[in-house]
């Protein structure tokens, strides 16, 4: 199987595309009538430094990248069995998956980029070396109350937004050891509580829109988990508040079985968080355990009836997860239907993730793992 990933913001580079705006001259007359400006001077010359400014990232990426699909189509004309994207490269995903046409996608790109620049009195840094856990039990203790953890990259990077104050103030408590601490050049908190103004702009303008149903599965960036036929309006607009799930998506897409990853615009950013996610995450195994026994479902081990199991088949994900927490403490052993990792043991009680999610986080994993997919061992 396969997966086009498409990259966001910060995988501009002053000429980026090349060849691609005559190769597609058509659609680059199109995009400069939209965006009342030359795409093409913005990307190969920048002569006027915009290219670094959000309202013109944003833009400038969705093109290229959206070139870069059209351009791998028609070289290879088969296309991906699923599709995601980091942020604003989700647009790409959806545009792939025949969502909406590549102007459309534009003039969505075009409003969010213009709406995100707006937001000031905010800033964001890159957490490298710790876990998610850590990072929030250090915000808490430091009382950094109005900083969120807005992009999960890897495991072990972390990108954390919020009030700028509090973002200057946590270098000297997070920057030392093993730890690093590296702001970064952005102009506001993104994918944070801050940009709460900007969700509720975005989400009045995408009423004038109306979105196909996805052709190919997307991932989103908000749940790490494929879109559904209707909530393409909800999840870009949650998007802008709501963290990135990008290792979330790529262990979703991994437990999947055999998966490579295909980057699909400028740049190799999203193709090295792969290889990071795949290095600290243990490999599914279920397409091996299928080649040696059948489709595996857990449940038929000689053993008769598993108890945790079968008992859930019916039930909603909070009925899930309130039975587990009554049944199962924290620091319970567990197997798992797709890893083959040992010593596997729940960190925290179960909890319903994106509302429809049950899930429990596993101490070494550093992930959730479904309820549906685990055997606790007793």
């Amino acid at each position: 199987m396969k997966t086009f990933i498409f990259p966001g913001q910060g995988s501009q580079e002053r000429g980026m595309g090349g060849t691609l705006f005559d190769d597609f001259s058509t659609l680059t007359q199109k995009a400069d009538e939209i965006l009342g400006y030359s795409i093409k001077e913005l990307c190969l010359e920048d002569t006027n430094r915009q290219l670094s400014r959000t309202e013109f990232t944003q833009p400038a990426i969705y093109v290229v990248s959206a070139y870069c699909y059209y351009n791998r189509l028609r070289d290879q004309s088969q296309k991906p069995d699923f599709v995601a994207g980091h942020s604003l490269g989700e647009f790409n995903a959806l545009l792939a998956a025949e969502c909406f046409d590549f102007e459309t996608g534009l003039k969505l790109v075009k409003k969010r980029g213009e709406l995100m620049s707006q937001a000031s009195g905010g800033g964001m840094a890159a957490i490298l070396g710790s876990n998610k856990e850590d990072i929030q039990r250090i915000l808490e203790e430091n009382g950094l109350s109005d900083i969120d953890l807005a992009n999960y990259n890897t495991p072990s990077q972390i990108v954390v937004s919020g009030a700028k104050a509090q973002i200057d103030q946590a270098f000297e408590i997070f920057n030392g050891g093993e730890i690093k601490y590296i702001p970064l050049n952005t102009s506001g908190a993104f994918h944070s509580r801050l940009m709460q103004a900007s969700k509720a702009a975005f989400e009045h303008y995408l009423n004038q829109f109306e979105f196909s149903s996805p052709q190919i599965p997307v991932i989103s960036n908000v749940t790490a988990m494929p879109y559904g036929n209707d909530t393409i309006k909800a999840n870009i607009a949650e998007q802008i508040i709501s963290p990135v799930r990008w290792c979330e998506s790529i262990q979703y897409l991994m437990a999947k079985g055999e998966m490579s990853f295909e980057e699909i615009g400028h740049g190799e950013i999203l193709s090295k968080l792969v290889v990071s996610i795949r290095e600290q995450t243990p490999l599914p195994v279920q397409a091996e355990k299928d080649k040696q026994t059948g489709p595996a479902t857990t449940r038929d081990e000689g053993h008769g009836k598993i108890p945790w199991l079968d008992d859930i088949q019916s039930l909603t994900a909070e009925e899930k997860v309130s039975l587990w927490n009554r049944q199962y403490p924290v620091g319970t052993r567990i197997k798992s239907s797709f890893s083959d990792q040992d010593n596997l043991e729940t960190r925290t009680e179960a909890v319903v993730l994106f509302g429809h999610r049950s899930a429990v986080y596993m101490k070494g994993f550093n992930g959730y793992f479904d309820l549906d997919e685990v055997i606790p061992l007793l």
